[in-house]
């Protein structure tokens, strides 16, 4: 019984990504093309009410023998909704008495022998697994990137594209305006300048079309442009973009079809990074990011009334910043613009006398700690300085994103803040 339970799970796992393939694919490619084309302020209700917009339908869409059809099929898949749980249930009823008979004492001689043989017949007898369906079509969509066995790592050598020491220094200036390329390393950053390719474009030049194949995308150094869609019969401008900004990356994220046309409105240089180095060193170093940070910030005391969307939400946002011993961080009485966490070392809050003739150290952060919030907050200068008295890894938030993904706690953090006067 176990041997056929598990037989069965394993044709149920190639029917699964058969029906990510077919079924559910479609969906969420569009879904979340259209999510980070919009990039509303709260992604889950707008996802919510474009899934609402889609199963809109006129109710003269069925006839009779339509919904007479669904009808079956519904029944017809509630039966085998029970029969797969009355296999798991067997399974797991098997497994138990498996693990049972094993934590027993082993029986000696050769009826034990004869036991032995009789699981290794039993092994003999477990089907391999069944060839994963290739597809002949075009390239897979999301999920077929994002998931499965198909998608082993290969061997990668990216390519080289000799500069000079000008355009070397500007792209290294671009790249950092870059939200797409903060997650990277120093080492990782000069692998994607080696592999960019400039591209100067002229004023009115189309750079890519809505619907068409992506293998690269770009990277905007001077000049601007639209990204134009095709609504209502029109074509309109849904965003423009100017230096720092990059374009064509959610058809190499999501392996989907361009989702805007793009032309120049100006003379433009851009830079051009190809689908393969982007997925093995960008796409790679976000994912890793993000696991890493989430990890880190279950760590936070602050964040613990988040829900896992939420410090997603954050770990994609964060930056780093690591500062050596002794170096200020912000001064008392400084514009503030970031949040910081602590990952890593000791910094120590100190604060100016009202006339300015004495200081004293009034706190110490460590990791897992926070500060910068009064000052986004209260729309106010910097209370205090605060300084690293070790070398310290800093993870920051900017004004904008603090505001909007911090909401949920900001009562937490008004009573915290209470605790400094």
């Amino acid at each position: 019984m176990l041997l056929s339970a598990l037989a069965a799970m394993s044709q149920l796992t190639a029917a699964h990504q058969d029906y990510i393939q077919t079924k559910v694919n479609p969906t969420l490619e569009t879904l979340v093309t259209q999510v980070l084309m919009e990039r509303p302020e709260k992604p889950v209700p707008f996802m919510i009410r474009w899934l609402a917009e889609q199963t809109k339908a006129p109710s003269s869409v069925l006839d009779t023998g339509e919904a007479e059809g669904l009808r079956s099929e519904i029944i017809e898949l509630q039966a085998e909704v029970r029969e797969l749980e009355q296999r798991l249930n067997e399974c797991g009823e098997a497994a138990a008495s498996t693990a049972a008979s094993l934590a027993a004492p082993a029986a000696a001689g050769p009826a034990a022998d004869e036991e032995e043989e009789e699981e290794e017949d039993d092994d003999d007898l477990l089907e391999p697994p069944p060839e994963m369906k290739q597809s002949t079509g075009p390239r897979s969509s999301v999920s077929a990137e994002a998931y499965g066995d198909w998608n082993k790592k290969v061997d990668f050598t990216p390519p080289v594209h000799a500069k000079t020491e000008d355009q070397t220094s500007r792209l290294q200036a671009v790249l950092k305006q870059s939200f797409l390329f903060s997650a990277l390393e120093q080492p990782q950053l000069d692998i994607i300048i080696g592999a960019m390719v400039e591209k100067p474009i002229s004023s009115g030049d189309r750079i890519m079309k809505e619907g068409d194949d992506g293998e690269v995308m770009f990277v905007i150094e001077k000049g601007a442009v639209d990204c134009i869609k095709f609504l209502d019969g029109v074509d309109k401008v849904v965003k423009t973009c100017g230096p720092g900004d990059v374009f064509g990356e959610l058809a190499l994220l999501y392996n989907c079809p361009r989702a805007a046309t793009v032309k120049a409105t100006e003379e433009t240089i851009l830079w051009e990074l190809d689908r393969n180095t982007f997925n093995h060193i960008v796409r790679d170093a976000s994912m890793k990011k993000r696991e890493m940070y989430e990890e880190f910030l279950k760590c936070v005391p602050l964040l613990e009334s988040l829900g896992q969307y939420e410090k997603s939400q954050i770990a994609d946002a964060l930056c780093k910043e690591t500062v050596p011993a002794g170096a200020v961080v912000f001064k008392q009485g400084d514009e503030g613009s970031r949040f910081y966490i602590v990952e890593e070392g000791q910094l120590v809050v100190r604060k100016n006398s009202a006339d300015g003739s004495s200081s004293q150290d009034v706190l110490t952060y460590t990791r897992g700690g926070y500060f910068g919030e009064l000052a986004l907050m209260r729309d106010d200068t910097r209370a205090a300085s605060v300084i690293a008295a070790t070398e310290a890894k800093l993870l920051y938030l900017e004004r904008k994103t603090f505001k909007s993904l911090l909401g949920p706690i900001e009562d937490v953090l008004k009573k915290k803040a209470s605790d400094y006067n």
